[in-house]
């Protein structure tokens, strides 16, 4: 099949790359010249594990083309992915100018059928805006539009793409749904589902997934805040709560809150759509609330242990938002690092992808360490971010001698509470007891 998808961020990237996977024939289109340039020299702008293996055989087999010419590469396209930004506007709101402008501009090239194609997660209503847009200049039988919401996540998007859980298709039309039907047969041969719905209902997936996700993480959050209070072991509470097959396991983690592209924009976005219908939708105020305040927990806990931290050297290990992306949006250490410096610290971070993006906001503020030891050299404390996989079984040892004051504060419980103070150190986490190293006589 041919296809076209209009952006090149995240969404569209992966989309593309993945769909040129199966052997269809993909253009994608962007705006951006150097961005495109980039692409067409082999440069992937983005950390996504796998992701560069796909781009490079695709590219050189000639089955992934990029371009700033909207009008060629939809020309034998059958179908087109709007995969557009959608940020939040200052009420939350989803921005839909992007995608309306874009369909704006179909409007006026189409000259034979195409399936137009939602990628971006968009609020409810938004197909029906598409359509209307295109139906202002061309006759109804030259087009359909289907609402396709994407469910990747960052780290693992790759492996999320070419073996989907599950499709939901949004669509009225039973053409649009046979053309979206044979181009994701080749992803759901193990008979995983594909859901063929009106594009309302496929809109609001979208929403409800990653909203009731946000929630999931924001009670356990929550129940950790609850435990340091009470004394109770968070690490046991989500143990015996997770084995409720009624619960599950997954996103019961307590943390430093969600960050990212998707839980923090799509929350406020569906607030929003709640409002606009003049519902107040309590529970998705409350997420992002407690969210706000959960990023938070490590510089407060810094903060709390020594007072003053002007002239304190505080080590950041992990700035993306989540392990295996270099993300950065929304991410719980960007909040942290600004209340050190405010507060008088000196900060000096590792992260082993996302360093370029927090030198383009912060510059020359912090420093920028080689690697996990360099960044706590004279460090009179140790702030855990991410939860990188690097991160997990360090030589304490080799702390020990490099900081100044050996103390570790952990916004993703990573260490085992009895082995960290065996070490000597003094260990905070979340939802768990603190820890204070034995003073030997």
């Amino acid at each position: 099949m041919k296809i076209a998808v209009v952006g090149t961020g995240y969404v569209g990237l992966v989309s593309g790359t993945c769909f040129a996977e199966t052997g269809n024939h993909v253009t994608c289109v962007d705006i951006d010249e150097k961005k495109v340039d980039s692409l067409r020299n082999g440069q992937v702008p983005i950390y996504e594990p796998g992701l560069d293996v796909l781009f490079e055989r695709n590219t050189n087999q000639g089955r992934l083309n990029f371009t700033t010419d909207l009008a060629a590469a939809i020309e034998d396209a059958e179908i087109i992915f709007l995969a557009l930004p959608t940020p939040p506007g200052e009420d939350g709101s989803a921005d839909l100018s992007y995608i309306l402008g874009v369909a704006g501009d179909l409007s006026g090239m189409i000259t034979s059928y195409k399936v137009i194609v939602d990628k971006s997660t968009v609020p409810v209503g938004t197909a029906e805006k598409v359509h209307a847009i295109l139906a202002d200049k061309l006759d109804e039988a030259l087009f359909d539009v289907v609402s396709n919401p994407e469910f990747l996540r960052e780290g693992v998007a790759v492996d999320d793409f070419l073996k989907p859980d599950r499709v939901v298709i949004g669509t009225s039309s039973d053409r649009a749904a046979e053309v979206m039907r044979r181009l994701y047969a080749p992803f759901v041969r193990q008979g995983n589902p594909v859901y063929i719905m009106d594009e309302r209902s496929a809109e609001m997936t979208k929403y409800a997934a990653n909203s009731y996700l946000a929630t999931r993480i924001t009670f356990m959050n929550e129940i950790a805040n609850l435990c340091e209070k009470t004394g109770a072991n968070v690490d046991d509470v989500r143990l015996g709560m997770g084995s409720d097959s009624r619960i599950g396991k997954r996103f019961l983690f307590p943390g430093v809150g969600f960050g990212g592209s998707c839980f923090p924009k799509d929350v406020q976005a569906l607030g929003r759509t709640a409002k606009a219908h003049e519902y107040d939708f309590k529970l998705l105020n409350a997420v992002l609330d407690v969210n706000s305040n959960q990023r938070l927990k490590i510089y407060e806990k810094i903060q709390a242990f020594f007072g003053d931290l002007k002239g304190k050297k505080i080590g950041l290990w992990g700035l993306a938002f989540k392990p295996e992306t270099d993300d950065i949006r929304e991410a719980p250490a960007i909040y942290t690092i600004e209340k050190l410096l405010a507060a008088g610290a000196q900060v000096k971070v590792f992260d082993p992808e996302a360093m370029d993006n927090v030198k383009a906001i912060f510059g020359d503020k912090i420093e920028y360490a080689t690697d996990q030891y360099d960044a706590i050299v004279e460090a009179d404390a140790l702030g855990i971010m991410t939860e990188w996989a690097l991160f997990r079984t360090p030589s304490f040892d080799a702390m020990a001698k490099l900081m100044n004051g050996k103390n570790i504060f952990d916004g993703r419980n990573l260490y085992d509470l009895k082995n960290v103070v065996n070490a000597g150190f003094y260990y905070e986490s979340i939802g768990r007891e603190k820890m204070k190293p034995e003073v030997k006589v």
